[in-house]
């Protein structure tokens, strides 16, 4: 199964490349689902159709879906839901305010991943086509499987195991005071059983013969600079991208003397996404004279991006992270492209190793024969973050 995220700063056209790439997908004989895991959904709108939670088919080859974190959250965790909802009920929550404050904060994105989990599990679709929030919470998304893991072996397996073991002597005191029940062992195995999802998931987001992320962007500054830092981002959390759509460049056609500073900036930028981009290659698609809405739209912009191609090829295969033995030392390099040395932060933990950089962080386990030793510099050197691991001793 072939998995396509379609992620990019907020209002960028990210549904409609996304929606267009499935038209091709089904077009060339792919079974194909476009699914909607962002929060504030317009795949409907684009497809001009009514989309629910469960698939629906849009054109032979081709279904859409709109992620509902309600219908997620009932259906997979069912017990943890009726947990939480009787604790705020104990509280003096009424029942409606209750369940729906039991959809905890970043619930949306967990059930995102285990959607994505449950369809390469069922392999009913040849495409998978994501069309995920922007992205900030994609990111976020990308990352919850190493986040989860971290507080998995820090904090939730010791806490499930002393929980385990008071809970016959706490609960008989426990109840009449607080007015619910400790959670029972389907509550607190359920996180864990995500959790073991959400880790089979990272391989598949980390394969890059599988996944791939395509970043859409606008040729304006603040989009291109959000846009180069989701791809440093993306590639610390080992997750490949093979595709840059820019998107809305003003045609030449267009004369009007208004447009010509802004076709000027264009122009400049345009060259700048290409550089900055290298190798990965770029698609430029124009601003249109209608709304991208509807399957003739959308049919027209399949056809400037993809033309005769098969969208579900991989174009360009990044390697994100990778060790180098020099003798009895070793380098663990991980490209982070467009990101100044100074702008990392590195911090090693028994056999983990802290990378920063801004608010975003990755806890990555280190091999065996990385774990043994010490950091002993570091540089970066055609965009890849390099660094060194001796033996101290």
């Amino acid at each position: 199964m072939r998995v396509i995220l379609m992620t990019g700063k907020g209002g960028v056209g990210k549904t409609s490349v996304a929606a267009a790439t499935g038209l091709r997908c089904a077009e060339v004989g792919h079974k194909t689902l476009v699914l909607s895991t962002d929060p504030a959904h317009s795949l409907a709108d684009s497809f001009d159709m009514e989309l629910g939670h469960d698939p629906r088919p849009v054109r032979p080859n081709l279904w859409g879906a709109e992620l509902d974190a309600l219908r997620e959250l009932e259906g997979n965790w069912g017990a943890v839901k009726r947990y939480i909802t009787d604790v705020l009920q104990a509280r003096g929550l009424d029942g409606v305010a209750a369940e729906e404050l039991a959809i905890l904060p970043g619930m949306d994105e967990i059930f995102s991943l285990v959607r994505m989990k449950r369809h390469y599990d069922e392999r009913e679709y040849d495409v998978l086509i994501i069309d995920s929030a922007p992205t900030g919470t994609a990111l976020r998304l990308l990352s919850l499987p190493e986040v989860a893991g971290w507080y998995m072996r820090r904090f939730y397996k010791p806490f499930e195991a002393v929980s385990a073991a008071l809970r016959p002597l706490v609960e008989p005191l426990f109840r009449p005071v607080a007015g619910f029940s400790l959670p029972t062992k389907e509550v607190m195995d359920a996180p864990y059983e995500f959790y073991e999802q959400l880790i089979e998931l990272e391989k598949v987001l980390t394969d890059p013969t599988t996944t791939s992320v395509r970043l859409v962007t606008n040729p304006e500054k603040m989009v291109i600079k959000e846009s180069l830092r989701a791809h440093a981002y993306l590639s610390l959390y080992n997750v490949g991208t093979d595709l840059v759509v820019a998107n809305r460049i003003i045609p030449d056609s267009v004369e009007d003397p208004f447009f010509q500073r802004w076709k000027d900036q264009q122009q400049q930028y345009r060259q700048e996404i290409h550089e900055d981009f290298h190798p990965l290659p770029v698609r430029e698609i124009p601003l249109y004279s209608e709304e991208m809405c509807g399957i003739a739209a959308l049919e027209r912009l399949k056809d400037t991006l993809y033309g005769d191609e098969d969208p579900a090829q991989v174009y360009y295969e990044e390697n994100t992270l990778r060790v180098v033995q020099d003798g009895r030392d070793y380098s663990l390099e991980v490209y982070l492209p467009g990101i100044p040395k100074d702008q990392v932060e590195l911090s090693k933990s028994a056999d983990e190793l802290n990378i920063r950089i801004g608010n975003h962080r990755r806890n990555l386990v280190l091999p065996q024969a990385l774990a043994a030793l010490n950091p002993a510099g570091a540089k970066m050197e055609d965009d890849y973050l390099k660094i060194r691991f001796a033996d101290v001793s």
